[in-house]
């Protein structure tokens, strides 16, 4: 029976993606992503914090170009790749990374497009003085992004 090696992750991008290009001109990216695992409350009262979890992503060729003209910083993306650990000797110790190969990238969510409806909402809001906003009200009204270059089945979520 052969093996799976397969990740999907779904988080916030940490950083705008780095990108370099090696001898060929091959592009390669890399980027950490945030998942968050949500606090509770205990039955005792015991309040357990939220736990965030740091993945290095890298992406090769058209997607690591794709990244770079496309990724910004807080970016809810769902990543579909494998996972690959490299080792390294430096200063006689051996190190060891492991990195999400990225196959798919999928942008859920855009906070600009977001706070942009918002800002609209407001300003109409103010001049026609109409009810209050709420965020059923910007989720609803606000722009549309355009069509990611990605598709998925997770297409428009997170919003």
């Amino acid at each position: 029976m052969s093996s799976v090696n397969k990740v999907i992750l779904i988080g916030n991008v940490g950083a705008d993606p780095e990108v370099r290009y090696l001898d060929r001109g091959v592009a390669i990216a890399t980027f950490n992503l945030a998942t968050t695992e949500r606090g509770y409350v205990m039955q005792n009262g015991t309040q357990v914090p939220d736990v965030t979890e740091w993945h290095s992503i890298v992406l090769w060729r058209n997607l690591a170009e794709w990244a770079q003209q496309n990724l910004r910083k807080s970016m809810k993306v769902y990543v579909e790749g494998k996972l690959k650990t490299r080792a390294w000797e430096k200063d006689g110790q051996i190190r060891r990374k492991t990195e999400v190969i990225a196959e798919n990238i999928q942008i859920l969510y855009r906070p600009e497009i977001y706070k942009n409806g918002l800002d609209a909402l407001k300003t109409r809001n103010e001049n026609e003085e109409a009810e209050p906003l709420n965020d059923d009200a910007v989720l609803n009204e606000a722009p549309q992004a355009e069509e990611p270059q990605q598709g998925g089945m997770f297409n428009g979520l997170f919003r």
